[in-house]
């Protein structure tokens, strides 16, 4: 049971390695969706607005990652 459980774990975080990185993410999707859908907000400013909230939140995760090796 415990290979198993070791596996899981490893297979999860080949894919969430940041877990805030991956929450960020998906609340910043659905809150771009929402405002799209609910809010006639243009697609083209949405995708806009999904680029640039990415970037944002990668450049948040590598300066925390960089911080905590630095120590």
């Amino acid at each position: 049971m415990t290979v198993v459980r070791l596996v899981l774990i490893e297979l999860v975080g080949m894919f969430v390695d940041d877990g805030s990185l991956a929450l960020l993410a998906l609340i910043l999707i659905a809150l771009v969706t929402a405002a799209v859908k609910l809010l006639a907000l243009p697609p083209l400013i949405g995708g806009l607005l999904l680029l640039i909230g990415c970037l944002a939140i990668l450049l948040d995760s590598a300066r925390r990652a960089a911080r905590g090796k630095a120590r």
